[in-house]
């Protein structure tokens, strides 16, 4: 064995120990300040977690709603995998001149598949220069850390192919069919004498070792930490309906404060989250909030969550967050030095603003944008919880919404003797509970086809279309109260469990075994929270109810409409509960009709702005979200706009009038729209008798 071999055996095995060194510490502290949040209780499901982690890890699924981004993130992802045993076989070779990895008769395509991996990926490497630096995707970061990511994979590939070229040159190799890149790249280099061609290949195999194990040390100190956390983040993904929210215990007396108030105070899944995060800024790509110029920028929310704990958690654990020391000193320095508690920064206000805290709707585009799996509308209402339930700090628009709501079991404060008023100028009976004994399915109305005057036309036409079809219902009448959907997503646990516990006593009190409403946000309350509380019941929306009663031939829509109809997806009917097919399907049974899709619909679609509370509070930043929505839906050139959310609606109705459009394109309901196309067969006295 020669000294040159000696010294890079000796010299590799010092840099490697020193590199795993740093990479370990680096790990273990963000492990540490992970541990600081609130434990979880983690249920296993192997399989269910295993299926998650081929989907979205190795089938790459929600990167593939960008394609070009899919295609070259997966060419990256995969290529990297398979260019770490061409790492072993390099280190191989420049520990032993003209070895490599005994795999006998298949080295050749080895070698071959090799080569054109580290050509894919430098091919990718220098597409994703061009998207960042070129073409200039807003939703891509162009700093200095952005592009040092570039510099070390084009180094990494560029030295694979270089060595390789020089390495023939030094042995004198022919060239082959197998090593079609480094044979090309040697071509011009042909005429160097073994010795050069030997000392040029060991500053590539050096240039590939360091950048290599630099690289390694930078993963978990960047967001490249995500190569790492993403997986385990997908793996641990909660295993609950999407963007379910977790109950309070009220009656814990040891609990001072309510909500997030500190980084600490989110529990670990929810801080596994934050190392997770990519940068990609799809989330921010599709938030409604953010595409018409509110502060709030789901991927900036994350960040900055992120870097505060990395501040705090140095703080807490005196351990430094930035390796290697001797480069970071006087960073490290300041981590150690923060204040931690009411001294130091304030995690609200200093880190995350309360504008940006207030301007989500919570309509779950970010998440379902997100190629790691993380959640940021829980983040958002739990610091909500903390605004409101331990500070005490809201809008006066928000005050008032819970005030009515306490009060009168309704946002508007109407009076909750005035309920059940809109059934009285139905065209057929609306029997109450204690009317009607005996019926499938009790319409929870809600607090918007109660109220809003637009909505109870909703509330009439379905019962309409139930009574024609012969379903038995009824009503709570003024027995009914606000779903509590609204308060819980404006940060009022407390009010909402109490509304929760009033409706579901009354749902036990009158043997209701399955629920109808219009509301898809009810919906959403009924069907994945009240269950925590004790609700047993099964939960339909009404475009599912109308659904199948279309399919039993129950309602049979007869008459020729002809309209061009958008459909507007409801956040909390779409992406919360995957409910598509069923309203579209509807529509598509009507004589006449053309559907046609925006270019945002299904689990894509934008909010209509009304989610979160937002319904009840006033935009003072950039567009307004329904106006941008209604924009969408009029590129299509409709007649009609539909929906299956009054909430929807009603923001789609007044964007169609700040449009100055409202006298040519209706905005309907779906069951509105099915009634224009049934003929129906009941007779208003025979109703009213």
């Amino acid at each position: 064995m020669s000294t040159l071999q000696i010294f890079n055996i000796i010299a590799l095995i010092v840099v490697a120990s020193y590199a795993f060194y740093l990479f370990g510490y680096v790990v273990y502290q963000r492990y540490q300040y992970i541990r600081l949040g609130k434990p979880i209780e983690f249920q296993l499901n192997f399989g269910e977690r295993f299926r998650e982690i081929m989907i979205n890890v190795f089938g790459q699924k929600k990167l593939f709603k960008d394609m070009k981004s899919g295609i070259m993130h997966t060419v990256m992802f995969y290529g990297f995998i398979i260019i770490q045993f061409g790492a072993i076989d390099l280190f191989w070779k420049g520990l032993q001149s003209g070895g490599h990895l005994p795999l006998g008769p298949v080295y050749g395509v080895f070698t071959f598949l090799q080569e054109i991996t580290t050509f894919l990926v430098l091919i990718a490497t220098l597409y994703a220069f061009h998207r960042r630096y070129v073409e200039k995707l807003a939703r891509l970061k162009r700093n200095f850390k952005s592009g040092l990511v570039i510099i070390f994979l084009t180094s990494l590939m560029f030295s694979i192919l270089m060595g390789g070229a020089f390495e023939q040159i030094a042995l004198q190799h022919p060239s082959s069919w197998s090593t079609p890149i480094s044979s090309m790249l040697a071509s011009p280099f042909s005429g160097l004498s073994e010795g050069v061609a030997e000392a040029v290949f060991y500053v590539f195999w050096w240039m590939h070792a360091l950048v290599l194990f630099t690289f390694m040390v930078y993963v978990p100190q960047s967001k490249h930490f995500h190569l790492l956390m993403g997986p385990v983040n997908v793996f641990m993904k909660r295993q609950q309906p999407p963007g379910k929210l977790s109950l309070i215990n009220f009656e814990d007396e040891t609990v001072e404060e309510y909500g997030v108030g500190k980084i600490t105070d989110f529990n670990q899944k929810q801080l596994i989250d934050l190392y997770a995060c990519v940068e990609c800024g799809r989330c921010t790509n599709m938030c409604p909030a953010s595409g018409t110029g509110k502060m709030l920028s789901p991927m900036q929310l994350i960040v900055k969550l992120r870097d505060h704990l990395t501040e705090q958690g140095a703080a807490i654990t005196q351990k430094a967050p930035w390796v290697p020391q001797v480069a970071f000193s006087n960073a490290n320095q300041a981590a150690l030095e923060v204040a931690v508690g009411e001294s130091g920064p304030a995690m609200i206000g200093d880190v995350i603003t309360e504008q940006e805290i207030w301007a989500c709707t919570t309509c779950r585009n970010c998440e379902d944008q997100c190629p790691v799996m993380n959640e940021h509308v829980d983040k958002i209402i739990d610091m909500r919880r903390h605004l409101v339930m331990t500070q005490g700090k809201m809008s006066a628009e928000a005050g008032r919404a819970f005030s009515n709501i306490e009060k009168q079991g309704n946002p508007w404060g109407i009076s909750k003797k005035d309920r059940d008023k809109w059934a009285g100028d139905a065209e057929v009976t609306v029997p109450t509970v204690k009317e009607e004994k005996e019926f499938e399915y009790l319409f929870f109305v809600g607090s918007m086809g109660a109220y809003d005057m637009r909505s109870q036309k909703i509330s009439r036409t379905l019962v309409k279309l139930l009574t024609q079809a012969g379903v038995k219902f009824a009503i709570l009448g003024n027995k009914e109260k606000n779903s509590g959907d609204t308060p819980r997503r404006m940060g009022n646990e407390f009010l909402f469990q109490q509304l929760a516990e009033d409706n579901i006593k009354q749902f036990q009190k009158n043997n209701v075994k399955k629920i109808i409403t219009i509301d898809p946000h009810a919906y959403n309350t009924f069907k994945n929270e009240y269950p925590d509380l004790g609700l047993e019941a099964e939960v339909y929306h009404h475009s599912e109810v109308l659904a199948d009663l279309i399919s039993d031939g129950r309602l049979v829509p007869s008459k020729t409409l002809t309209e061009r109809i958008t459909y507007h997806d409801s956040c909390y009917l779409g992406r919360y509960n995957d409910i598509y097919s069923a309203p579209r399907f509807i529509l598509s049974k009507i004589p006449g009709i053309d559907l046609v899709e925006m270019k945002r619909s299904f689990e894509d679609a934008m909010c209509c702005g009304a989610g979160g509370g937002m319904m009840w509070m006033e935009e003072h930043e950039g567009t307004r979200v329904n106006v941008a929505r209604t924009e969408q839906a009029l590129e299509t050139k409709p007649t009609m706009i539909g929906s299956a959310c009054p909430y929807c609606l009603t923001m789609l109705s007044d964007g169609t009038k700040a449009k100055e459009v409202e006298e040519s394109v209706q905005t309907l309901d779906v069951a509105e729209i099915l009634a224009l196309s049934v003929e129906f067969t009941i007779e208003q006295e025979e109703q009213a008798s």
